[in-house]
């Protein structure tokens, strides 16, 4: 079972870099590429796809153009060099943001963000079959938590999002949630800058 993923930007180089970066992650699968916002639309139409590698800025329409067009959407991964589209990409419910350039660390991160959420929802529509997801890792980055007065080591892959609560933040993966003491701000410090 793979992820079927399309790639949409104007720049031949950043399709060349996703193609090489997904080479080596082995669930993730070419459905397609394109280089307008149109022809995405066309392939989309046409064939399945799971996950989307989106560029924001193109010709004549943008990618949250699509995003906003599509009322089924698969999953998006947004891959641009402009940060101020994060927030309304993430209002659009994107699974991440990746500001170009990128490095396959953190192209990584967000491919098993999406791999745990494509599962989530494999599982509740057959819980019966939810495949494990391959071990695909760059090197082991890790961080201990404290919860119920234990550390807990747990791979930043595994981090779905963070919630504050109070004096508590929630660490959020695919299964459950840890609370551990402290604020959201000083939590977000301890993770890697990428």
């Amino acid at each position: 079972m793979s992820l079927r993923c399309l790639i949409v930007d104007d720049e031949p180089l950043a399709h060349d870099i996703i193609l090489q970066y997904m080479a080596d992650v082995p669930f993730l699968e070419k459905a397609g590429q394109c280089y307008r916002v149109a022809e995405a639309l066309e392939l989309l139409s046409r064939q399945q796809v799971d996950l989307i590698f989106l560029d924001i800025r193109m010709p004549r329409l943008s990618g949250l153009d699509l995003l906003r067009t599509l009322q089924q959407r698969p999953m998006v991964i947004v891959t641009s060099a402009y940060e101020e589209h994060a927030l309304e990409s993430f209002d659009l419910d994107v699974v991440d943001y990746l500001l170009k350039p990128f490095r396959f660390e953190r192209f990584l991160k967000a491919v098993n963000r999406a791999w745990a959420l494509h599962n989530l929802k494999k599982q509740a529509v057959q819980p019966a079959s939810v495949p494990i997801a391959p071990a695909v890792t760059a090197e082991p980055a890790q961080i201990y938590i404290k919860s119920d007065k234990k550390q807990i080591q747990v791979p930043l892959a595994d981090i779905l999002y963070l919630e504050s609560v109070g004096n508590y933040v929630k660490v959020w993966n695919a299964q459950r949630y840890l609370l551990t003491p402290g604020t959201l701000s000083g939590f977000e410090a301890r993770l890697p800058a990428d």
